[in-house]
């Protein structure tokens, strides 16, 4: 079975929200869609990325890339970094877990792929 083709190289990367500022949720939100978005719109390799919340418990950012170089090269620059990121500044502390994964598919559905913020963002239609 040749294993070449797959639907891309993810990265996923965690950060335990159960002891960071009863307002990180907002200001996470306000970050991702402020500032962070933009920014990754135009990383070089970059497929997408989404950003998962489960509010009190965990912040994740969530990358697909188009090849295992792009990913590993963006993987060990933030790896260098991580304790200071943006999203470790926010929380007050650096990501429990950083995870290389397989994208074994890709479907997009009848709805499409949407982009932009999510339901909690202040400038969601949900």
């Amino acid at each position: 079975m040749n294993h070449s083709m797959n639907a891309g190289y993810g990265l996923a990367v965690r950060w335990s929200l159960a002891d960071a500022p009863t307002d990180v949720a907002d200001r996470l939100r306000e970050y991702v869609v402020g500032t962070s978005m933009a920014k990754f719109m135009f990383l070089d390799g970059l497929g997408f990325k989404t950003w998962r919340m489960r509010e009190g418990e965990w912040f994740e950012g969530t990358y697909v890339f188009d090849s295992a170089r792009e990913r590993d090269l963006f993987r060990d620059e933030f790896v260098e970094g991580a304790a200071d990121s943006p999203g470790s500044q926010i929380i007050g502390s650096a990501p429990v877990s950083i995870e290389d994964f397989e994208v074994v598919a890709i479907a997009e559905g009848p709805a499409g792929f949407r982009r932009g913020p999510g339901p909690g963002s202040m400038d969601s239609d949900d």
